[in-house]
């Protein structure tokens, strides 16, 4: 069924057919949460029927849930939401594993510059002072989940950017200069929408919900180590408060 034209003179209404086609396509593993189908045109070609019929076959199975619609992106399979704590340590690779999700980071890009008055305020350097500004995309099982900006000063880190550059990981980048722990001094939740460029690399529409969490990390002796930003795609993390939170 799942790969045959669907027949007109079915009892089955054809919309019916089409959308039960589909969900045996994803009860099947054909697709995994985060993938995008195959457009319209494309569905139309295979069951042998116009867009609109397609399109209610679909919309069937958005309504169950099982499919997410985003104008100018597509249709995707609904994730399930990633549980993701936030607590005294925040560590994006542990979090993921934890929740039993494949985590990976891609680096968009790398810079340094001056710092504004807040970075400045956040990392406790002067004004002006020259920072690492790291900003990537993190996914989990291979679909985008959040945006991410770290900042870093670099007169107390001196090699984090090489460190970076290497390893991604920032606990690893860290304990390569000389940080081997840190902690999360503050966390602050804010409920944002997407901008095209966000919308753009998380998959999303212009003006989906965001959580954005902006965080300062301290080492040992209480020094900022690094000053955070990341914007989560709303229906994709759950953020949970960790119990360590509260020690």
């Amino acid at each position: 069924m799942s790969h045959a034209t669907v027949s007109r003179a079915a009892a089955t209404p054809v919309w019916r057919a089409i959308a039960d086609a589909l969900r045996a396509d994803l009860s099947e593993g054909r697709y995994s949460p985060g993938d995008k189908l195959p457009t319209e045109a494309e569905l139309a070609e295979r069951f042998g029927v116009n867009r609109h019929t397609v399109r209610r076959g679909i919309g069937k199975l958005v309504e169950e849930g099982l499919l997410r619609s985003r104008r100018g992106a597509g249709v995707f399979v609904a994730a399930t939401p990633t549980d993701y704590p936030i607590g005294a340590r925040v560590r994006f690779h542990q979090n993921l594993l934890a929740a039993g999700r494949r985590p990976e980071k891609r680096v968009l890009h790398s810079t340094r510059r001056a710092a504004t008055k807040g970075e400045a305020e956040a990392l406790e350097v002067a004004q002006g002072a020259e920072i690492l500004v790291h900003f990537g995309l993190s996914l989990a099982d291979a679909q985008p989940i959040a945006l991410f900006e770290s900042l870093f000063p670099l007169g107390r880190l001196p090699g984090i950017a090489a460190a970076l550059e290497e390893l991604i990981s920032v606990t690893a980048a860290l304990k390569a200069v000389g940080v081997a722990d840190y902690t999360r001094a503050s966390t602050r939740l804010t409920a944002v929408r997407a901008d095209a460029t966000q919308a753009l690399h998380l998959h999303l529409q212009e003006g989906d919900p965001l959580l954005r969490a902006t965080g300062v990390n301290v080492d040992g002796q209480g020094r900022p180590v690094e000053y955070g930003r990341t914007w989560f795609a709303g229906d994709r993390v759950t953020l949970t408060l960790d119990q360590d939170a509260y020690s």
